[in-house]
């Protein structure tokens, strides 16, 4: 079709013809686009399902390595609370080591609040709203901004403690309501529990020098 058209002699053509091949071309050109657009999209798909197989059976390993992992940890602390090797049996911290590697455990508590500081939060945002639309500055005082980005909650959901705390420095900077509400956050801090994470080490036989093994993309 292509070298039909190359041959033409488009002077002798009719403004009938011309209008007809013009149409032609068009067509040529949009029909091009789409089946681009359709091997473009049959790609990326397919390429997509892959990525996405291999991750969710990576997440899955992960997450299998890591129950595997927590119930060997929580095994071996019984043996070495037997065997003398942990100070007490509310230490959460130690490292074990083999030839070339080590695993430390590191635990700690991590504070954290009950459901009252919902409440709080919610009573809070509606506060600094009307302090908001009361303020010259509106939107742009510092002091509503700053309080709103202290309340932004982590990945999880969960207000951050340490971004609480600095709630309760600017006190002095507002009324009593502010502080009530600063109360009831202080009154909901008395929940705890207990983190744990896992570091692994080898070390090099040529300079003894031990690096972490980090199985993270930002790692390796």
């Amino acid at each position: 079709m292509e070298k039909d058209i190359l041959n033409v002699d488009i002077k002798s053509m009719s403004k009938e013809q011309r209008a007809e091949l013009l149409a032609r071309l068009q067509q040529e050109e949009k029909d091009d686009r789409i089946a681009r657009r359709e091997a473009y999209e049959a790609l990326r798909g397919e390429f997509l399902h892959e990525v996405k197989a291999k991750v969710e059976a990576l997440v899955d390993d992960v997450r299998g390595f890591k129950k595997w992992l927590e119930e060997e940890v929580d095994g071996f602390t019984g043996v070495m609370k037997e065997y003398g090797q942990v100070k007490n049996g509310e230490q959460m911290t130690y490292t074990v080591v083999d030839g070339d590697f080590k695993l430390e455990v590191k635990g700690n508590k991590v504070k954290g609040f009950d459901e009252r500081a919902d409440m709080a939060a919610e009573r809070l945002i509606d506060y600094l709203k009307r302090y908001m639309q009361r303020s010259d500055k509106g939107a742009d005082d510092p002091m509503y901004q700053m309080a709103m980005t202290l309340l932004e909650r982590n990945k999880m959901g969960d207000l951050d403690y340490k971004s609480i705390s600095k709630l309760y420095e600017l006190e002095d900077k507002f009324d009593g309501e502010y502080a009530d509400i600063m109360r009831l956050f202080k009154e909901a801090n008395v929940v705890q529990r207990n983190a744990r994470n896992y570091y692994f080490w080898k070390r090099n036989p040529e300079n003894g020098v031990w690096t972490r093994i980090e199985p993270s993309f930002c790692r390796l």
